[in-house]
């Protein structure tokens, strides 16, 4: 990985300050990724920023600034954050599982775009809701689709899950949902997997998606699936194996299959995080020990799960460089590392505490800066930040 010279400046500044420890972040990326899908894409696809990967204020004001069609939310509290960065109520869709009656209630008034029913439960809450204040909500029906995408990050689709209606249940649900008042049905939500390189994979997602929705509109009359929202899916190369996703040839088949079912004028929701924000954010913890165990050398730093858990959350080795900070060892004999493989973690009293597991490692020494790229998306607001009581690491947007 390299680090831009930018970043590896800031950091040398910073480390004379203190033990270093801090995210910085770049959304120059990430506002050219937004425009560049926006430039790509067939007509009716709207690129929404899901929040969830980084709710952090310069990356929601680069979505806006680059074009985003809104932001994808799944709480209040994210609602009322992209309300602060600019966002209207009108460009918020409003997904996920057990929002609460406030939350829905909230979603009403406010006039949001969509809210996504992830079960009749909730459907006959929310219909309720518009009764007692009088309005009309559209709606997109989530459901659990009966295929699953193999060769993904996660799935949230196949097998028994949390989200949205089984797909075998439709018939059961959706004549339910249609006859509730106040609710208008727009379409469907199906959201199948998470971190898909391949695009083949999620283009056979979006054509099964395309068939569960003529299947509907020619067994029920008044369903219209003008509105489809395939959720996000865009996989990243953490591994750096060349494997990066191709939004090109995404856009182009997923052109094809508009074609093909005569979906042209519909339109279709793409709800994009980690694509969008990854690149632009890295993780900077300075490294205060290093110490060989039976066999291996462990490398501990100043931050770990408590700052950025998701190395240890999905079990994967993010991106790694050393910036070499040239301090003198504190005693003869110190430890340090010479390319070889080592571990990476924190300073937590947990042996879960892990940033990288195995990883090949020129040089790096005590005082040398760890650098862990593709940051920028479930970093701080995934991690453990209250265990121990470990200051909270500081947040440093360069653009």
């Amino acid at each position: 990985m390299r680090i831009p010279p930018e970043v590896e400046a800031l950091l040398r500044a910073r480390a004379q300050e203190g033990t270093l420890n801090l995210y910085v972040y770049d959304t120059r990326v990430m506002r050219r990724k937004i425009a560049h899908l926006n430039a790509i894409m067939p007509a009716g696809v709207e690129v929404f920023y899901a929040m969830k990967a980084n709710p952090h204020p310069s990356f929601l004001r680069a979505a806006r600034v680059a074009g985003a069609a809104g932001i994808e939310i799944a709480s209040l509290g994210e609602a009322e954050r992209a309300l602060a960065a600019g966002f209207s109520p009108s460009q918020l869709i409003y997904t996920g599982p057990g929002k609460r009656p406030e939350e829905l209630r909230w979603a009403v008034r406010a006039g949001i775009r969509t809210l996504h029913v992830e079960s009749l439960t909730e459907a006959h809450r929310l219909a309720r809701i518009c009764a007692a204040l009088g309005s009309q909500q559209d709606v997109l029906l989530r459901i659990n689709a009966n295929f699953d995408i193999h060769d993904a990050q996660t799935t949230f689709s196949g097998g028994s899950k949390k989200f949205g209606v089984d797909q075998e249940k439709l018939d059961q649900v959706l004549p339910a949902l249609l006859a509730l008042p106040g609710l208008n049905f727009r379409g469907l939500h199906v959201y199948a997997a998470s971190g898909v390189l391949d695009v083949r994979d999620l283009l056979k997602n979006c054509e099964l998606v395309f068939e569960m929705a003529a299947d509907i509109e020619a067994r029920y009359a008044h369903a219209r699936c003008d509105l489809i929202d395939f959720g996000g899916g865009f996989g990243v190369d953490y591994l750096e194996r060349g494997r990066d996703f191709d939004p090109l040839a995404y856009a182009k088949g997923l052109q094809g299959l508009i074609d093909r079912f005569g979906f042209a004028g519909r339109t279709f929701f793409l709800e994009l995080g980690r694509y969008l924000a990854a690149d632009s954010g890295w993780f900077c913890t300075e490294i205060l020990d290093i110490k060989e165990s039976r066999g291996k050398k462990q490398v501990i730093c100043a931050g770990g799960i408590n700052h950025f858990r998701r190395p240890a959350a999905l079990a994967i080795n993010h991106p790694l460089a050393i910036v070499r900070m040239g301090r003198k060892a504190l005693f003869a004999g110190q430890e340090c590392v010479r390319y070889e493989h080592v571990y990476f973690g924190g300073p937590l009293c947990t042996g879960a505490d892990k940033l990288a597991n195995d990883v090949h490692v020129a040089e790096a020494d005590v005082g040398d800066i760890a650098v862990f790229g593709l940051a920028g998306a479930y970093g701080l607001t995934m991690s453990n930040i209250e265990f121990l009581s470990h200051p909270r690491p500081e947040e440093v947007v360069l653009a």
